[in-house]
């Protein structure tokens, strides 16, 4: 088939690659235009972009979709199907009619769980212990087309949204896979989403602050799915400390007081239960585990985060 591929991050690059080793025609890649990044915010491709070029494919960034320059520019390549994966556009109507065979999206949720821009950290913030992907047919609502196929994993309980991440492009390029060997027999089935969804909102600095006002359980969940990135985080001594991973405890206390500092990390009191702190980066320094940062705490008495 000749397909236009459409991505953006890592997420993306496992289904592109998916396509390519099962022999597609990929005529064009669009993705989102380089962005500066780093203390020097040097301007930088995507991952998609970098894969693509690596493997000598036609890569497009336009800046938007919804003009008739886009339309006539995505119909000259008359390809069969359009492929998308964390593309992070919406596309309009009159480009989702453009492919005979429509435009399919792999999408990382069980949907209609997790519609919306981060599904994997809003998955594992809400604790829960089952995800996985979702082949759909596009339409112009966001992730509320027809379901072609799932496949779904188990979450363990310390898995990070980065591992997570991982987990999902693997199977999101084996259901990707399974939907090219079903376009082959042009028997794909769909199947209407109901009414009822959970929205996978973007991630906001507000939803980073950790505040120790939530359960043990709950303040676990929001600091391995936000891990590694774009990261949760705590203010100690008045600087910002981000926190990586952590260990749910039983001890009690007013929130944020430190309970215990030891071998284990460091322990905090949450509104219920505590957590253990093990892998942290102080503001300034580099990324270290509980203990060592513990270790630069001793002698110092009545410490508590946020406070």
């Amino acid at each position: 088939m000749k397909i236009v591929f459409m991505g953006t991050p890592e997420f993306a690059v496992y289904a592109l690659r998916a396509l390519l080793d099962a022999g597609q025609d990929v005529v064009c890649v669009l993705t989102q235009p380089d962005k500066p990044k780093g203390r020097g915010y040097v301007m930088t491709p995507s991952d998609v972009k970098a894969f693509a070029l690596e493997k000598g494919l036609r890569v497009e960034t336009p800046a938007t979709l919804r003009t008739e320059e886009a339309k006539a520019f995505l119909k000259s390549f008359d390809a069969d199907l359009f492929v998308v994966a964390a593309y992070g556009k919406i596309l309009p109507k009159a480009i989702l009619d453009i492919p005979p065979m429509g435009c399919v999206n792999v999408h990382a949720s069980l949907l209609p769980a997790w519609r919306g821009a981060a599904p994997i950290q809003r998955a594992l913030m809400n604790g829960d212990r089952v995800g996985g992907v979702t082949m759909m047919y596009m339409d112009e609502g966001m992730d509320t087309g027809d379901i072609i196929l799932q496949k779904q994993t188990d979450i363990p309980e310390t898995m990070n949204a980065g591992e997570f991440h991982d987990a999902l492009a693997e199977l999101g390029a084996e259901a990707l896979r399974e939907f090219l060997r079903l376009a082959e027999t042009g028997e794909i089935p769909r199947k209407k989403q109901g009414d009822t969804f959970t929205l996978a909102a973007k991630i906001t600095a507000e939803d980073q602050f950790v505040s120790f006002a939530e359960t043990a359980e709950q303040t676990h969940n929001r600091i391995r799915g936000l891990s590694p990135a774009p990261s949760a985080y705590a203010m100690l001594n008045g600087k910002r400390v981000k926190l990586y991973a952590s260990l749910i405890g039983k001890g009690n206390g007013e929130p944020g007081t430190v309970l215990s500092m030891g071998k284990n990390g460091i322990e905090v009191a949450c509104a219920q239960g505590s957590v253990f702190l093990t892998s942290l980066q102080p503001e300034g320094k580099g990324r270290m585990d509980g203990a060592s940062f513990a270790n630069g705490l001793r002698g110092r008495d009545g410490l508590k985060f946020n406070g």
